[in-house]
């Protein structure tokens, strides 16, 4: 089962919240960084918000490699040794 880590913030009249300094540890945020909430049902999930966009992209890129015919490593250096090629010839 996954650790919980359970704590409370007040929202203020403009809608804001202060982070508990625990809570910005565990998100890996600090200030001027972004965090992404997501509302499903009866509760929100706040990510912070890189490690959002790389779930998506992540879930987005799926069976892609497969489709390009990459299976292991060296067919991905080989991927890296085409377009390296193609940059050098441009």
């Amino acid at each position: 089962m996954e650790n919980v880590f359970v704590d409370n913030a007040k929202v203020m009249a403009k809608g804001q919240i202060t982070l508990p300094k625990d809570i910005r540890e565990l998100l890996g945020v600090g200030t001027g960084d972004r965090v992404t909430l997501i509302w499903q049902g009866d509760r929100v999930t706040m990510m912070n918000s890189a490690v959002y966009a790389m779930k998506i992209l992540q879930e987005g890129m799926k069976g892609e490699f497969e489709k390009a015919g990459i299976w292991n490593d060296d067919d991905v250096m080989d991927v890296v040794k085409e377009v390296r090629s193609e940059i050098e010839g441009l």
